[in-house]
């Protein structure tokens, strides 16, 4: 009960932190209300105040409002589907961007993107909506089974193979995508830039509710894990003798981490490093216990992307830094430092 306690302490001081963020990023940005504060304007939209102007309830709300939201969103599945995959595979290296995740799911959205408008009639209409997030979601599923199959034996996973195939993985997808941009025009070459640095840019509160919809199912079926993750930490044969369906936690962790991957690639682009710089900081405060990382890393990787995300927009206003430039900036110390350790412990 102590430990339950000590957790949900954590848990209201990082959601104190994210709403101070959040009140923050909402006061940034070079467009001027008149004077009034951003939360005046908010209130009014709120109340439905005729006298609003559209301009103003525009960029507070479907602009300001909605990208923190899903700075919100994003960086909490990002987070998390680093954390699960590290307590699967039973190393800090494991992340979505490393193994090649978010680069299978940013190539068959960059195949979507290009060639889409060539086969989408011959779709139902929900499914041309949707076309470029159901291509993340395959790529992300189809590298994730080809990192399990390749680096999986006997019931073991090894780490060297599982990161040399994730390289061969981003090396593939990135002559694709290069081979891509050579042929493309001009309005297909800024979409697809906009896959491969990364932005929040083209948040709307349709594409938030999706995230939504599938940060809940994602949570509700991995949040849950933090005992059965600290029990593979023991081999995967002791996790058996304690109970746990290691063959179906494979799956359900397997499936739902391309799932959060490949939604947020299709809505944000490629975003590194959130999903290795969580779970190290986290790790280093509270070793390996899951039940603690798990929760955890869902607030703090919400307080990451947001604080990156006001950066982004703040440093060289009004222009804008893609968010994926700043990620990757902090997160190659990070994976410096991991491999330094790692070296050290050899």
């Amino acid at each position: 009960m102590k430990t339950q306690s000590k957790l949900y302490f954590y848990l209201i001081i990082s959601a104190v932190l994210l709403i101070m963020i959040a009140v923050l990023s909402l006061n940034t940005g070079v467009y001027d209300f008149g004077g009034n504060s951003p939360f005046m304007i908010l209130w009014q939209f709120i109340k439905g105040d005729p006298g609003l102007s559209l301009s103003d309830q525009y960029v507070i709300w479907d602009v300001r409002a909605a990208r923190i939201v899903m700075a919100i969103l994003i960086g909490g599945m990002l987070s998390v589907s680093g954390t699960s995959l590290q307590g699967l595979f039973k190393n800090p290296l494991a992340t979505g961007d490393l193994i090649g995740l978010t680069s299978g799911a940013t190539l068959l959205a960059a195949i979507a993107i290009v060639l889409g408008g060539h086969f989408k009639e011959y779709f139902p209409e929900a499914v041309q909506f949707s076309l470029v997030g159901i291509s993340a979601f395959a790529g992300s599923f189809l590298s994730m089974m080809l990192v399990y199959k390749i680096s999986t034996s006997g019931g073991k996973t090894n780490v060297v193979m599982m990161l040399l195939t994730g390289v061969a993985i981003t090396a593939i997808g990135f002559s694709i995508t290069g081979f891509l941009i050579y042929i493309l025009k001009d309005e297909q070459l800024r979409d697809l830039t906009f896959w491969n640095l990364g932005s929040l840019a083209a948040a709307t509160w349709t594409k938030n509710i999706i995230l939504a919809v599938v940060m809940i199912i994602a949570y509700i079926i991995l949040l849950p894990k933090g005992k059965a993750l600290n029990a593979m930490m023991l081999g995967e044969k002791d996790a058996q003798h304690l109970g746990i369906n290691v063959e179906k936690l494979k799956k359900q962790i397997i499936i739902t981490v391309a799932l959060m991957v490949g939604t947020c690639v299709a809505f944000s682009g490629t975003i590194g490093f959130v999903g290795l710089i969580v779970p190290y900081i986290l790790r280093l405060l509270f070793k390996s216990d899951n039940t603690f990382i798990l929760p955890l890393s869902a607030m703090c990787g919400s307080i990451l992307l947001l604080t990156a995300d006001t950066f982004s927009r703040s440093i060289v206003a009004p222009s804008e830094l893609p968010i994926g430039i700043l990620t990757a900036l902090m997160g190659g110390p990070i994976f410096i430092a991991i491999l330094v350790k790692f070296k050290k412990s050899l």
